[in-house]
């Protein structure tokens, strides 16, 4: 049996939701005039994270700083990112999708994979039940999405990336030669920017050009790995499932681009407890330890440096993640100027074995792990912001919002399934 499946991608998201959220309120339509989402654009860390359609006319791109984009178009609307609503409205539409479907895959907040194999006897229609899906997303929520429909994951997705915003797009194996070949390799999934150029140098200006190129010539482009995944995904090919189970973490992570440059020890550490506060929380909450935890920071001239450590045993503990944290800035960081800075635990497990040390003092661990467990009690019966350290209270609402508004909205998800 052929496979069919579709990729839902919501129009514009952050300011769609928004968008949507307003009308209702009988505010004007953002979609329909110069609009952003963003911060401050007083603030270096403001940037561009949706854009309308009027706005794009101007030359307003997502990811350019908020400033710079009102001097493109002073008349810009830029509202802040509101993570709650976002989870709110990720959660509706990805119920409509799944009351569709066999299988669903989150592929992030606003896109899905819906696996319609073998549905042919309840919706003989591809194409038509992917704009039911479509009408009723609008219709019941105010904003609106793309579907592709295709043989495999690949194929979907590139459909529905073709012309937005509410419509429906095929791209089937026959389609292959007219709909994706003529477009050039910048827009091939997963093909970033330095394999653009050296295929433009040698030449290679579309996908169907790699196609034609062959394997072997792709590898020696773009060597072994990449030569051959990008062969497979020019000519159409791809055999990765949808997969209907959220796929595990392979790590917690959050960052934080300041305000003002960092310059001292107590600066970057008051941001360092408060980031892990909040993921080693998040990966508690998973039923999770790390056995790595590594340091980030930027300097002003946008050069990016990471230094990591492995603990002896697996721990969620905070306070033994921040001692880490605070090793490793001494160790690699000399107080020059930094514009971002965050931190990572990685190489995850749920193995509860852990070889004590002669030299530890259990009684502390337990009191630390004790007080976690009160912090993380209380995050998940009022909310994330209802308990801070009190060291961190002039930082903790500047680091990791999204994972904050993800953990406020398992709360009241929580409250609701227990009403």
């Amino acid at each position: 049996m052929e496979r069919l499946i579709f990729h839902v991608d919501v129009n514009s998201a952050f300011l769609s939701w928004e968008a949507a959220k307003r009308v209702k309120e009988g505010l004007p339509d953002l979609r329909e005039i110069p609009s952003c989402i963003g911060g401050d654009p007083k603030l270096r860390r403001s940037i561009v994270v949706a854009k309308s359609i009027p706005a794009k006319k101007y030359g307003v791109t997502t990811g350019e700083p908020v400033a710079l984009a009102l001097r493109k178009c002073p008349d810009l609307v830029c509202v802040p990112g509101d993570f709650a609503l976002y989870q709110r409205c990720s959660r509706a539409f990805k119920e409509i999708c799944a009351s569709y479907a066999p299988a669903m895959e989150s592929f992030s907040i606003d896109e899905v994979f819906l696996d319609m194999t073998g549905t042919h006897l309840i919706y003989p229609d591809p194409v038509a039940v992917a704009h039911e899906i479509k009408d009723k997303i609008r219709d019941e929520l105010g904003f609106t999405v793309n579907v592709g429909i295709g043989t495999n994951k690949l194929l979907a997705k590139m459909a529905s990336d073709f012309e937005k915003p509410d419509k429906v797009h095929t791209l089937f194996p026959s389609e292959i030669p007219e709909k994706l070949w003529s477009l050039p390799v910048r827009d091939l999934l997963f093909l970033g920017k330095a394999s653009e150029q050296r295929l433009l140098q040698e030449g290679i200006r579309s996908i169907g050009d790699m196609a034609r190129s062959g394997e072997a010539e792709l590898k020696r482009i773009l060597g072994e790995k990449a030569g051959h995944q990008l062969y497979r995904y020019a000519n159409g090919i791809d055999d990765s499932p949808v997969r209907a189970e959220r796929e595990e973490a392979k790590g917690y992570s959050a960052e934080t681009t300041v305000e003002e440059d960092l310059v001292t020890y107590e600066q970057a550490l008051a941001l360092l407890l408060a980031q892990c506060d909040v993921v080693a929380a998040r990966m508690r909450r998973d039923g999770k330890k790390c056995s790595c935890v590594a340091v980030t920071y930027r300097t002003l001239d946008f050069k990016t440096r990471s230094h990591q450590r492995a603990f002896e045993d697996p721990t969620d503990v905070t306070e033994e993640i921040f001692a880490q944290v605070k090793k490793l800035l001494y160790e690699c960081w000399k107080c020059e100027p930094l514009r971002l800075i965050g931190m990572a635990l990685t190489d995850l497990t749920t193995d509860d074995f852990r070889q004590i040390s002669l030299f530890e003092n259990p009684k502390e661990r337990e009191k630390q792990k004790k007080a976690d467990e009160a912090f993380d009690d209380i995050r998940r019966r009022f909310g994330n912001g209802m308990i801070v350290r009190g060291s961190t209270m002039s930082t903790a609402g500047k680091v990791a919002r999204k994972a904050k508004a993800q953990m406020d909205q398992d709360v009241r998800i929580k409250k609701e399934k227990e009403k």
